[in-house]
């Protein structure tokens, strides 16, 4: 594998790993208040996308006006912050692997379908903004990933070719996302096995968090 001029993160379950936070943050809501009557592994199952896919996913797309969806959102993520802010930091190894990413002068960026308002949460909480040269957020796309518009719009912003980028993913459909972008993904098994990402070639290892060894090989 060359090395690599760019890497691209994901947020939730890449970075901090929050996702049974956000989880738990959408059962409440689609359960107690709209009644949605889910379990927590269909809840589970449409943990990807923007806030209003997921709605527009579980409910049709006549259920909500946009301003309803944007209420619910909000609540949701005000609910999500309140519970994992004592429990906010960064998956194990990142701090010094972004410190040596920076050293080697590989551009990093952000290719996220969260919402700004969880991004400004985390990057400004946790004092690491000053090492992303590009910010992609729900706000910045049209589609959500699967497609690929995440991932190019961050290229692009870094300066970058698609293929001098690797992705760091932790759910199939931003694995896909990469793979569609042209660009090769590690994985962080934080909500989902090896056995999920088998159909995916542009996976190019697996780790459970940033002290792996593997990632030596990135710096070579």
């Amino acid at each position: 594998m060359n090395r690599p001029a760019a890497f691209i993160f994901d947020l939730n379950g890449t970075m901090i790993n929050d996702m049974e936070f956000h989880s738990t943050a959408w059962f409440d809501i689609l359960n107690d208040d709209l009644k949605a009557g889910l379990t927590r592994e269909q809840v589970a199952r449409q943990m990807y996308g923007k806030n209003e896919e997921l709605l527009v996913r579980v409910f049709g797309d006549s259920r909500f006006t946009p301003s309803e969806m944007a209420a619910i959102s909000h609540k949701k993520e005000l609910s999500y912050q309140k519970a994992f802010r004592p429990h906010l930091q960064l998956i194990a190894g990142l701090p010094a692997f972004l410190e040596k990413a920076d050293r080697h002068h590989i551009r990093m960026g952000i290719g996220s379908a969260a919402i700004p308002f969880n991004i400004d949460f985390v990057l400004d909480n946790l004092a690491i903004r000053h090492y992303f040269g590009v910010i992609v957020s729900a706000a910045d796309v049209r589609i959500s990933k699967p497609h690929p518009e995440t991932f190019l719009r961050a290229a692009e912003g870094l300066g970058v070719s698609p293929d001098a980028c690797i992705v760091f993913e932790d759910a199939p459909k931003g694995v896909e996302a990469a793979q569609l972008a042209g660009m090769k993904c590690v994985v962080l098994t934080t909500m989902h096995g090896k056995e999920e990402f088998l159909a995916y070639p542009n996976v190019v290892g697996y780790i459970a968090d940033y002290t792996d060894p593997l990632l030596e090989r990135l710096f070579i």
